[in-house]
Order: C-alpha cells, then sequence, then structure tokens
C-alpha cells in the first residue's frame, strides 16, 4: 500500500474532480496526482529514498501537499516543521530526527541547515532548486509499496520534557483516523474544507485537508491565517468544513465586516485547544447559522480528534469535549492505574488503532506513554454518566497560546541557562486574543532584570514561547517532597481551579 493510492483511486473514478485549490491555482485529482508524481521524482534525484527523513518547513500552499504526498510516494518519512520555531529549535529536530533533506522557501530558509537542502520556488544561495530538480527528473509512476505499520510521519511536538520528542504515525494510524473522522463528521466528497490554520499542525491538516481528499471532496488553502482572508474565501470558495483553534475564531468574531458576510454555506467549525465560553459560542452560532459548531479534543499522537461534541449538545453539555470518535475508546485512571468511575477526575487515556507507533529514539517516554494497551495522555479530566469527556487540567502543565503548545518545561530549560538564574517555573496565563501566555516565575542570584531575561528568552525561543513576564519572586512554592506547586502558581494567574462535585 501507498498514501497515493488514495489520490489514484479518486482518478480512476473522477479524475476531473476538484482536489486543491490555492490561490488562482486549481488542481484536479488528475493534475494532483501528476503534480504528486513530478515531486517525487525530484525528491529522488535529490537522493531522498525509501524511509528517509525529509523535513518540510513551509507555509501553507499546494506545494506542501504535493511534498507530503511525494515522500509518501517515496516511502519517504514526511516531517512537517512550525515555522514558527527559533533556528536552534530546528536544527535540533532535524538533528535528532536525522534528516536527509529539508524542503523550505525563500522566506524561510534562513531557519534551519540540513544535509541536502531544496528551495521551492525562488532559490536562496546555497540551496537546490526542487523545482529544476522535478524539471529534468522522470516523474515516478509507481508508488513504492510500504507495510501498514511502516512510518508515514514524524511530527514534533513540544511534550512535557525539555526538548521535543517526534511522534511517530504510521500508514495504519493515518487511516483509521480517516476513517473514524470522516465516519463521524459525514464528511463526503460533496464536502469542501477550507485550511486556514498551519498545516503543520494536525488541526488543519489531518481535521480538514487529508479528510477532504481521502474521501474525494476538494480544499481551498490560505498562506496564513487571517480573520479578512477567511471570510472572502467562505464567500468566494463556499467551503462546508473548518477548522479553527479559539484564538482564530475570536478574531474571526471580531472582524469588522461578519455581519455583512455570507457564510452560509459553512455547515461544520471544529475547535479545539481551549474553551470556550457560552457567550463566545452563541456568537459563533449567530454567525455560521448552518454551522454545527463541534469542540473536539485531540493529540498529534492520536492523529488529532479522539472526541467531539454532538450536534445539538453544545449548550447542554457546555464545557465538554464530547464523545470518542469512531474506533477510538477514552478512560481515565486513578492514580494506581484502574479506572475510575463517571464524574471522578484522573488521566484520560486513549485506546485505538490511530494511536501512534511511539516516540523517535526515545524508548522512556514511549514506555511511558504506552502502557497496558493505552496512550496515556497527561491530560486530566472525567467522564459524565452520558459518556462526555470534560478536560479538568493539563497533567503535563502544557500552555496552549493561539492553538500553538508550549511546554513550560521547554521554556524553563531556556529560563534557568540564564546565569542569574537559580530556578524557574512557567505557567499559563489568561490573555485576551490568545487565550493563554506563557509566564516565568524566576528566582534570581543578583538584580537581573525582567527585561534582561525577556530578552535572553527572544534570542532562543519562538516569539509566541517567549514568556509575555517574568515574574521575580524570593522562592517557589513546594510540596513537602520538594516538587515545585505550579497548581499554586496557576491560582496566581487563573484564580482557583474548580472541579465537578
Amino acid at each position: 500500500m501507498n498514501l497515493t493510492d488514495i489520490l489514484t483511486h479518486h482518478v480512476e473514478h473522477h479524475p476531473e474532480r476538484l482536489a486543491v485549490s490555492y490561490g488562482d491555482a486549481r488542481h484536479t485529482y488528475a493534475q494532483l496526482l501528476r503534480r504528486v508524481q513530478a515531486t517525487a521524482g525530484g525528491l529522488r534525484a535529490a537522493g531522498v529514498e525509501r524511509g528517509d527523513r525529509v523535513g518540510v518547513l513551509l507555509h501553507n500552499s499546494d506545494r506542501f501537499l504535493e511534498v507530503m504526498f511525494g515522500c509518501a510516494h517515496l516511502g519517504a518519512v514526511f516531517m512537517p516543521l512550525n515555522w514558527r520555531l527559533a533556528p536552534d529549535e530546528l536544527d535540533y529536530i532535524l538533528g535528532h530526527a536525522g534528516a536527509a533533506a529539508l524542503v523550505s522557501e525563500a522566506e524561510l530558509a534562513e531557519a534551519a541547515t540540513a544535509p541536502r537542502r531544496l528551495a521551492v520556488g525562488a532559490t536562496p544561495t546555497g540551496w537546490e532548486s526542487l523545482d529544476a530538480l522535478q524539471a529534468a527528473a522522470d516523474p515516478v509512476l509507481e508508488a513504492e509499496p510500504i507495510e501498514r505499520d511502516d512510518l508515514l510521519r514524524l511530527m514534533y511536538t513540544s511534550g512535557t520534557t525539555s526538548r521535543p520528542k517526534g511522534v511517530m504515525i504510521t500508514l495504519d494510524n493515518f487511516l483509521w483516523k480517516c476513517a473514524a473522522h470522516t465516519v463521524d463528521l459525514a464528511i463526503t466528497r460533496e464536502d469542501r474544507g477550507l485550511v486556514c490554520g498551519p498545516l503543520y499542525h494536525v488541526g488543519a491538516l489531518d481535521m480538514t485537508a487529508t479528510n477532504m481528499l481521502y474521501v474525494g471532496g476538494s480544499i481551498h488553502v490560505l498562506r496564513r491565517f487571517d480573520a479578512t482572508a477567511v471570510l472572502d474565501a467562505i464567500e468566494s470558495e463556499r467551503p462546508t468544513n473548518i477548522w479553527m483553534a479559539p484564538a482564530m475564531v475570536n478574531l474571526v468574531l471580531a472582524e469588522p465586516t461578519l455581519g455583512r458576510r455570507d457564510t452560509s454555506s459553512v455547515r461544520m467549525i471544529l475547535d479545539g485547544g481551549e474553551k470556550m465560553p457560552l457567550p463566545l459560542i452563541k456568537r459563533v452560532l449567530a454567525a455560521f447559522p448552518n454551522g454545527w459548531f463541534a469542540d473536539a479534543y485531540g493529540l498529534t499522537e492520536t492523529v488529532s480528534l479522539d472526541t467531539y461534541l454532538d450536534k445539538g449538545k453544545t449548550v447542554e453539555k457546555l464545557g465538554s469535549v464530547g464523545r470518542p470518535v469512531s474506533f477510538t475508546e477514552i478512560r481515565i485512571e486513578g492514580a494506581d492505574g484502574d479506572p475510575l468511575p463517571a464524574g471522578e477526575v484522573g488521566e484520560i487515556c486513549v485506546r485505538g488503532p490511530k494511536v501512534f507507533k511511539g516516540y523517535w529514539q526515545d524508548p522512556d517516554n514511549t514506555a511511558k506513554a504506552l502502557r497496558h494497551g493505552w496512550l496515556h495522555t497527561g491530560d486530566l479530566g472525567y467522564l459524565d454518566e452520558d459518556g462526555y469527556l470534560f478536560v479538568v487540567d493539563r497533567l503535563k502543565d502544557m500552555i496552549i497560546s493561539g492553538g500553538e503548545n508550549i511546554a513550560s518545561l521547554e521554556v524553563e530549560r531556556v529560563v534557568q541557562e540564564h546565569p542569574s538564574v537559580v530556578e524557574a517555573a512557567v505557567v499559563g496565563s489568561p490573555h485576551p486574543r490568545w487565550g493563554e501566555v506563557p509566564v516565568a516565575y524566576v528566582v534570581v542570584d543578583d538584580a537581573a532584570t525582567e527585561e534582561e531575561l525577556i530578552a535572553h528568552c527572544a534570542e532562543r525561543l519562538a516569539k509566541f514561547k517567549v514568556p509575555a513576564a517574568i515574574r521575580l519572586v524570593d522562592v517557589l512554592p513546594r510540596n513537602p517532597s520538594g516538587k515545585i506547586l505550579k497548581r499554586d502558581l496557576r491560582e496566581l494567574e487563573h484564580g482557583p481551579a474548580t472541579e465537578p462535585a
């Protein structure tokens, strides 16, 4: 099997059906398959072989998807990279993965290095042109057969450690994901998805783009998120399905022309990341009168969307992220590993065929996450009597800012590299636009200033990970065992947490 069998199937049945549009470009399924075969030829000419990891540092475009399918066509491993990361972060990921090549574009090409650097579009100095390579090479007409348990994609997530972890997603994981999502969300070839979030993230890639292509539908791709561009695309392209993080939803609702726009084509908006208050949800439903607003829960490790909120349950089950998708089980475990009854808070665990294979070159964290047949998410939550999941807290201390995951320990590692810092703890603080932003509680041994520490972080972290504030304190709160009590720090930012009775 190969991922591109999906494209071949649709070409055999409806070759002239629209698959992807981007800007003024329109690609039918037949055209998309030919472009993928040509891209695979260019990658092969660059030395990419089966099993090679290929880093892809691109803004959203039709080329992003062509490279993704082109890698799969060769049996290579597609590795999308977050273009918001700092150069040091990208270099670590490329080195840890042992990437054979990096595909990027002129706007982003300064951010990272790799053994073989391939550019789409304009070619920066020191880079090879993937366009020229594929123009000179023969297209790869026959896909490389791979096993369903073979690695299809490697996605790095911040996780709970001080370094990102590589999530190994197999072809089987991907296929089960598509089957579950398309069945439960009733996605058909008549649907059209609007891709407005970054394709390096499972939200846009797996909850919109690949689901649509799996069933033979179509997608329209925006290069980057912009609220006005989203509304323009809704009117011109008439999408039915959209995934947006809460911060993106907020920006669309704040767009001054929203009330004059025709949003009637939208039947479903998938959302995930942070809880949304009822007044905001009501505004979404008013702005999209034909829309089903489905709050959801999912992980990179499960190829996204493990639970979703049923249509019509938005208000009745306010605060819930819904029930599991097909072929997926959710249970809540106590500290002893036993399942907990409804209403009791514990660790959210997931089981099913779309759960990832493990972490790349990281057997310890793999064993910690995959125990007795269940993925232990590190998130805290509870199930109600009807089986609806409510997420209470993030055991991993993950901060979600504008839909981006920020591992607190990763930021802490950078803060603590400053010579004046004795210790530090990072938590999320509420923000009206981004949902949360990181703030650092820091103990220093001299007169280091907040501005100095923020500048130190800005040189070493992506902008969205840099602490919005440094709070200098004499000591950090600890329990009797000496562990820092981040809950106390979060309460200083958010107020006391509430849990079910």
